[in-house]
Order: structure tokens, then sequence, then C-alpha cells
């Protein structure tokens, strides 16, 4: 007889041990979900933003998906994004995930997703390093980040646990403070200098690798002539890059349909030409070798978000979890069960 399965509720701390110092094998989870997604074994609908007349710089996000393979779970993260929070002392992001048993539809899991989340992203972004440097066939060894928050310190975390090594690290922010607050945290973590720049144009031309991790909505880099020098660019917050310099460039996303929305650089480079032909492949074309990144061309790696990789972090940590002897459940979380009384 098929059983209803207990309901759970995991806690940031615990998602938080079940992955940290683990980003290496992260990576390896997120790589994975990338094939299934590519192997057409996922399910990633468009994902739902929830805006607020009163309140546009405000959203929560929806993100429903479903995840065959050695995942095999539904589930949705509900992700709101209130940049406000910042000045008020408190993270920007916060983040809940329902994960959905396969056979019966069940939710069985409610985990604390902003730490998933971030990782996911995190690990997204090191393995599109790590992929698309290794087929351009050098790794960078200068690096810079625009925006200094809570995704940044995770991405350099993740590209630090895939095995880059920098001898020159570089950080812009429109906050002097939360630059100075992001460099302190880099020289606790690194050998190489750490310069703090006054603009992103001093940043961009001092880096080889330039990573893109702001809240902006709309385009403020707009000079393609800044990245003469060929880097690899992790544009993750999607919005920072004129269509001049997407379709001067090298283009990788994660899901072209997915990244064609919602007024991202390249959906906005898609609308000034009229085409798609600036794409250049999705990082699963990079994985299989479909599509091989020139070394005489800015790479800018524009991704999405895609829910079947937080569906694949949280599979995992709620696995480890239960596995630990550590999984709080909620006694009669479903109560109506039997059809007549």
């Amino acid at each position: 007889m098929t059983q209803v399965p207990a309901f759970a509720v995991i806690s940031g701390a615990q998602v938080h041990e079940a992955v940290a110092g683990r980003e290496e094998q992260v990576t390896r989870m997120v790589e994975a979900a990338y094939r299934l997604h590519g192997e057409g074994l996922t399910v990633n609908p468009d994902s739902y933003f929830l805006r607020f007349p009163d309140r546009p710089s405000d959203r929560i996000i929806a993100l429903p998906a479903s995840v065959k393979g050695d995942v095999g779970v539904h589930g949705i993260k509900w992700i709101s994004s209130f940049p406000g929070n910042v000045a008020n002392g408190i993270p920007r992001a916060s983040a809940v995930l329902i994960l959905n048993d396969a056979e019966t539809g069940y939710p069985f899991a409610c985990l604390e997703s902003s730490i998933i989340s971030a990782a996911r992203t995190a690990a997204s972004a090191a393995l599109a390093a790590a992929t698309l440097a290794d087929r351009r066939g050098d790794r960078p060894r200068r690096v810079g980040f625009v925006g200094t928050g809570l995704i940044a310190r995770y991405i350099h975390t993740y590209l630090a646990g895939n095995g880059f090594a920098f001898d020159e690290l570089a950080v812009h922010d429109l906050s002097a403070e939360h630059a100075e607050g992001f460099k302190g945290y880099l020289e606790r973590t690194e050998k190489g200098p750490v310069t703090v720049h006054d603009s992103a144009e001093s940043l961009i031309r001092a880096s080889d690798l330039i990573v893109f991790a702001t809240v902006a909505g709309e385009p403020h880099v707009h000079d393609p002539a800044w990245f003469a020098h060929n880097p690899l660019v992790l544009h993750v917050s999607l919005r920072d890059l004129s269509p001049e310099i997407i379709l001067a460039s090298c283009n990788v996303v994660d899901d072209v349909e997915h990244c064609m929305k919602a007024n991202t650089s390249p959906h906005l480079a898609e609308q000034k030409v009229g085409n798609r032909d600036f794409v250049a492949g999705t990082l699963y074309d990079v994985l299989t070798g479909a599509t091989t990144p020139p070394a005489d061309r800015p790479v800018v790696f524009s991704p999405f978000g895609l829910g079947v990789l937080d569906l694949a972090v949280a599979r995992y940590v709620y696995d480890e979890v239960s596995a630990s002897g550590a999984l709080i459940t909620v006694p009669g979380f479903f109560h109506e069960l039997k059809r007549y009384g």
C-alpha cells in the first residue's frame, strides 16, 4: 500500500552544514543536473515573477521544476529579492524550497533555500568558468568582482573550490563600505593583492575573469572596447551588459528560451537585432563539445538560473540530513487521509 510521506523541515543551519566545504562535490551535482537537462530528462517551466507596483525594485520569484535520473524529484523554489533589506542589516534574498515525491506528488520537505540558491548559482558559475577556460586553453589569473554581496562571496568560494588560484583580485561596488568589506574577506582567503576600483571600467580592463553579481535592473556597462582583451565574463546578474557588448561577444547561456525573457541583456540584444544568432550555445553544448569558445573574443556566460539545479542540491541536502538522523518531521502534517472520513 502506498504510504503518505512524512513532512520534514530543514533549517538553514542544516543546509549550510550539508554543503559547506563540499564545493567541488556540489559543482559535480550541478553539472549532472545540466547534463540531465540537456538530455531532456527535466521539466523546467518559466519562472513566475510576483512584482509590486508601489515597490518596483522588489520581487518574489517561483521556480517550479522536475528532475529525473538519480535526483528523481519534483519541487518549487520561492525566492524573494528585496534590495532595501541590505540597508536595514538583513540579507537581500530569502527563500524556501518544497520537494514533492515523484510518485505521489505529496510534498515531503520544506528547506531553507537562500543557501541552496547561492550554492547552485556559485556552482553553476564555477562550472562555466572552469569549462570555458579549459576549452580556451588557459585559466585566468586576474579576477574582478562587480557587486560584493552574498552571491559574489559564494562564487569566489566555489571558484577556489574548483581549483582557481589568482595572482590579482579586483573589487568594485557602488557602496564603498561593501567594497571594503569584500576586500577584507578576500584578503583573509587569498594570497594575491586585492584592489578596490572606483569604476567598473578600470576593473574590467584589469581582469581576465569578471564576475557580475549585482542587483542592476538595466545595463550600466555599455562600451565593448572595455573588453578588447577578450576576458571570460560570468554575467550572473544578467542585466549589466548593453546589447552592443553582448553582440560583440561569444555568448553561452544555460537555457536559450529561459534567458531570452524579462529584459535580460541577451533578451535586449535579441530585441535589437531580431534574432538569436549571437548565442553560440548552452553550457551543456560546451560540456559535450558541441560548442567551443574562441580565444579571440570576449566570452560571456549568462545563466538565467534553472530550478532543476536547486532541486538537485536540495535533494542532496535532504538525503544528507536524513542519513545523519537529524531530520525534523512534523507529526500529523497531512491529516485528511481517509476518502470518506
